[in-house]
């Protein structure tokens, strides 16, 4: 079977890494969240390019994948890790320097018997109930916590894409009071949506995420990603036929319907065939028809004086969180669900640290 072909553009990345880094005053560093493989786009090509951007801090949420981006970037940048300390990986710092996100008192208390003297972040629930040592395990705490030395505080904001939402003020407050049992170490409350709120959310550290890879709530950012699939036969259809699993989709008129090389198994998720999604050929739009299948999609390309080779149902005219709304989910969903079956071409790669 033909291959889709997933084009990512390292160098609209960095671009939006620049735009977010200009949001905040001079003084904050802003840093990179590499997760889940660079939102499922390649945390090595992401991170080596950001790093020759000027990032020199970098975040991951699980400490074996702090390792593979360790060994993707080389010595010197700054790589933490959020799910504070599980077994394993007190081995994992000492072997790849990597710095743990604390998030309990135990947690706290792990870092000081295995990793004395080595750097730790300090991760506090500020109203999100999800990771973070709260208030008061804090102050019971707090000479266990001066002896681990957090470098950096940090917290999570639950609504920051919503900035009239009360939450973020509210949660900045409970920061504030918690990060102030630490004095010294550096704070970070912001990822890109608090970013977009303003100084007062920025602190010595921001994290963006999503906003990196083309998505909201940073409207302004360029586009990263762009997907192409290939057509793998194309039928002339009389009106009252039907195409697909279930037949949902009935021909109103005599038609052209083409299948394309990727379905659900590639990230295309079944949902998008909910209606209002495109496939394009340059700039024409044909509608997507039928249920999206494990493998297959079929597109109406009825109004094509000549259907080419591949159509594209990810670019500029339609980005992750067009489809994220047709699909009733968010972008994250969207991009972090792309699949291994795509040939991956990058645009503005950086050179590896040893090349």
């Amino acid at each position: 079977m033909a291959r889709a072909a997933l084009t990512i553009d390292l160098d609209a990345v960095a671009a939006n890494w620049r735009a977010l880094d200009e949001r905040t005053p001079p003084a904050v560093e802003t840093a990179a969240v590499v997760k889940a493989d660079g939102y499922g786009l390649g945390a090595g090509p992401v991170a080596r390019k950001l790093r020759a951007t000027g990032a020199s801090t970098f975040f991951t949420a699980l400490a074996e994948e702090a390792a593979s981006l360790r060994e993707a970037l080389g010595d010197g940048p700054a790589i933490h890790f959020f799910s504070g300390l599980l077994p394993g990986d007190a081995a994992l710092c000492h072997s790849h320097d990597l710095i743990p996100c604390l998030n309990s008192a135990a947690q706290v208390a792990d870092f000081v018997k295995h990793l004395p003297g080595r750097p730790c972040a300090l991760q506090v629930d500020s109203g999100m109930n999800r990771l973070g040592i709260e208030a008061d395990e804090a102050e019971r705490a707090a000479g266990l916590i001066a002896r681990a030395a957090p470098g950096l505080v940090m917290s999570h904001l639950a609504c920051a894409d919503d900035p009239e939402h009360p939450m973020n003020a509210a949660q900045a407050d409970a920061f504030e009071r918690i990060a102030a049992m630490t004095p010294g170490a550096r704070r970070s409350l912001s990822a890109t949506g608090g970013i977009l709120l303003g100084p007062r959310w920025a602190h010595g550290l921001t994290r963006p995420g999503i906003g990196l890879y083309g998505g909201a709530p940073f409207t302004d950012a360029e586009p990263v990603v762009t997907l192409s699939l290939p057509v793998i036969q194309v039928r002339d259809m009389v009106p009252g036929e039907s195409a697909g699993y279930g037949a949902t989709w009935t021909a109103a008129r005599p038609s052209r319907l083409a299948t394309l090389a990727a379905g659900y198994a590639d990230g295309l998720i079944r949902a998008i065939g909910s209606g209002g999604v495109m496939l394009y050929a340059g700039e024409v739009a044909c509608p997507l028809v039928g249920r999206v299948s494990m493998d297959l999609i079929t597109v109406d390309v009825t109004d094509l004086a000549r259907v080419p080779e591949r159509l594209e149902i990810l670019n500029a005219r339609q980005t992750i969180d067009d489809l994220a709304r047709a699909a009733g989910t968010i972008g994250y969903e969207i991009l972090t669900s792309l699949g291994e079956r795509y040939d991956r071409v990058y645009k503005g790669a950086a050179q590896p640290p040893d090349a």
